[in-house]
């Protein structure tokens, strides 16, 4: 039994208040083979990796944090589904519907849904494709450690060790490798429910003793850092900025699972990761640039002019000393829309967030994450109960998230089939309302596309704005290169 970091445990008493489950697609040939073989192959590749093989257990009253232990593949944990239509835009309807529904991690932490003999697909050719989607609890994963699971569910090989956590590349953005290290959740066997609770009381008295200990450092450490700023000796936070259209919604409600699943609408442009790359620049700041351009020019259309725009970009974090399984922070980035070249825009985009990346990792940020580490479990349910999720703020972080990971190389197999690209959908909620993935795999750099319909009801458009505002990134690019190469 592995009991959850504080930080896992606020992802799963989220998710009964908002869908906040991770969904990662994989696009593979379809190699044809029948439904029956393809549960069978995942019910013995899921047996051979650990954070497949767990289910939450919780505690009366939540007087500890709730605890993996150990369970097996059950048969509706792999879903076919028969559309109407096989075809990629009944793919992506389907994928709306999906989006708004969640799994119960005490019944098991994820699920599998394939779709085959899709026509249509973005790259391979006519042959028809089969996607698969991931769908994971978020108390069991991030974006770093869900793309890991799904890379040993889909090696070439059975996984010889149980899948690990991924590290943190250059830059923040998330890297998958092959089996990188072999770390995994240790599971012993379970504690008597009774015992469990006295223990907990028993504890409880030096939670709060601790709690109240590095609340007093936290406080120290909050002035220190405010100090380090003024002197500019470390950049300042991200700035604020008033909500727009995309943020503002009152026809979603956040803890209506029927409603939620009515109003998820998703879209994918997969690229050429060569034409991603773009010289002294990262692939997360190339679609943050794109994002830039799409987003100002669709609220312009809709006759709301901005002054300035904002992203959230998670970056992962390499330091984790305590175990949790998500590891990251969420940066809040100017856009820049008041630059009108793209190159000199991306530019600022990439210093701003380098800004943010050094503030994040700075040891005293960390002081408030070690109080949340030893909080009882009582109070940090009771706060997450009662946390204001369903409220707009005056002042947001930014007006969409752009969440990029990159899952590797392309040698995964399903059913015998080369797997084609990737994709992901971040969360959406009562501020974000669209959001954006950017998944890397081989040769191949996909921009997923998530919106909320009452929000964002025309999202065919906003795609094609976005898939035009990233050739013309890719345009000046190529054209600066040129100049130099000139």
């Amino acid at each position: 039994m592995s009991t959850l970091a504080a930080q896992d445990a606020t992802m799963y008493w989220l998710s009964s208040r908002t869908r906040n489950d991770l969904f990662l697609l994989y696009c593979f040939d379809d190699s044809g083979c029948l439904g029956a073989e393809l549960r069978e192959f995942v019910a013995r590749r899921s047996a051979r990796i650990a954070d497949l093989r767990v289910r939450l257990r919780e505690l009366p009253g939540d007087l500890d944090y709730p605890s993996w232990v150990r369970c097996d593949f059950r048969a509706e944990q792999f879903v076919e589904h028969f559309l109407s239509e096989a075809n990629w835009p009944g793919v992506c309807t389907a994928l709306g519907k999906l989006l708004g529904t969640g799994v119960d991690a005490t019944e098991r932490p994820w699920r599998l849904h394939v779709f085959r003999g899709i026509e249509g697909a973005p790259r391979g050719g006519p042959g028809l494709a089969m996607v698969v989607v991931l769908q994971l609890s978020h108390a069991l994963a991030d974006g770093r450690r869900g793309a890991e699971i799904a890379r040993a569910l889909f090696a070439e090989s059975d996984p010889i060790e149980p899948v690990a956590t991924a590290r943190a590349s250059v830059g923040g953005v998330a890297r998958v490798g092959r089996r990188i290290g072999t770390a995994a959740m240790e599971l012993v066997p379970v504690d008597p429910v009774p015992v469990r609770s006295a223990l907990a009381l028993l504890r409880m008295p030096l939670q709060f003793s601790r709690t109240v200990v590095l609340g007093y450092q936290a406080f120290r450490a909050q002035r220190e850092l405010a100090e380090l700023t003024t002197a500019g000796k470390i950049p300042g936070p991200g700035p604020g900025f008033t909500p727009s259209l995309v943020n503002r919604s009152d026809a979603v409600d956040g803890d209506s699972a029927d409603r939620q699943s009515e109003v998820h609408q998703v879209r994918m442009i997969v690229c050429d990761a060569a034409r991603m790359r773009i010289r002294d620049r990262t692939v997360t700041v190339v679609a943050l640039t794109a994002v830039s351009i799409a987003l100002e020019r669709y609220l312009a259309a809709r006759g709301e002019q901005v002054d300035r725009l904002g992203a959230q970009v998670p970056m992962a974090l390499s330091d984790n000393r305590i175990g949790a399984h998500n590891n990251y922070r969420s940066l809040g980035v100017d856009l820049f829309i008041d630059e009108p070249d793209p190159l000199a825009r991306a530019d600022k985009i990439a210093a701003a967030l380098a800004d943010r990346r050094i503030r994040a990792r700075h040891p005293l940020l960390t002081a408030q994450d070690r109080v949340t580490a030893v909080t009882p479990a009582p109070l940090l349910r009771r706060d997450v109960d009662r946390y204001p999720i369903d409220t707009v703020p005056d002042s947001i972080a930014g007006h969409t998230v752009v969440s990029s990971v990159h899952r590797g190389p392309a040698d995964l197999r399903f059913g015998g089939a080369r797997v084609r690209f990737t994709g992901g959908f971040p969360a959406i909620g009562s501020v974000m309302h669209l959001t954006h993935g950017v998944h890397g795999l081989g040769d191949t750099v996909t921009v997923s596309v998530h919106a909320d319909t009452a929000a964002l009801p025309d999202i065919d458009d906003y795609t094609e704005l976005l898939r035009t505002a990233l050739n013309e990134v890719f345009i000046c690019a190529a054209g600066e290169l040129g100049t130099s190469a000139g």
